[in-house]
């Protein structure tokens, strides 16, 4: 089983404490600094305004990734950029809300390889999200 508490696994940018684990998969539910809003009501993290990354070990040292980053547009190219330099496909981009503040893009990735360089990746990519302080 992955160990998230091993001394490789980036704690600065995917806390244990963002994880539920259930039937082997470690979901993360990560809020953003700012709380979103979509015609003038607050966006609760429960309807979808937290990054989300599902992390499911495969076996071999190696895991299975899905989830969406909740992106500004600003952040869109930098995580792009930092997902696909480390091998996690960017499977959509698109919107969810018509009157959303900040304007919020949700971006979809999907990889299957060294859990390590994953987490790595996961961390770079957020390293470009304004993400809530712990």
């Amino acid at each position: 089983m992955f160990n998230l508490c091993s001394s490789t696994w980036p704690k600065s940018q995917l806390r244990a404490d963002w994880a539920k684990v259930g039937g082997g998969v470690y979901a993360f539910g990560i809020p953003r600094a700012e709380t979103p809003r979509d015609g003038g009501m607050e966006l609760p993290v429960a309807m979808g305004s937290a990054v989300a990354i599902n992390f499911q070990p495969t076996g071999g040292g190696k895991a299975a990734i899905t989830g969406d980053f909740v992106l500004t547009a600003s952040e869109d190219n930098p995580v792009l950029h930092a997902l696909r330099a480390n091998g996690i496909e960017v499977t959509a981009l698109h919107n969810h809300m018509l009157d959303d503040e900040p304007r919020l893009f949700f971006m979809h990735f999907w990889a299957n390889d060294d859990a390590q360089k994953l987490a790595r990746g996961l961390a770079a990519a957020l390293s470009h999200v304004a993400v809530a302080a712990s």
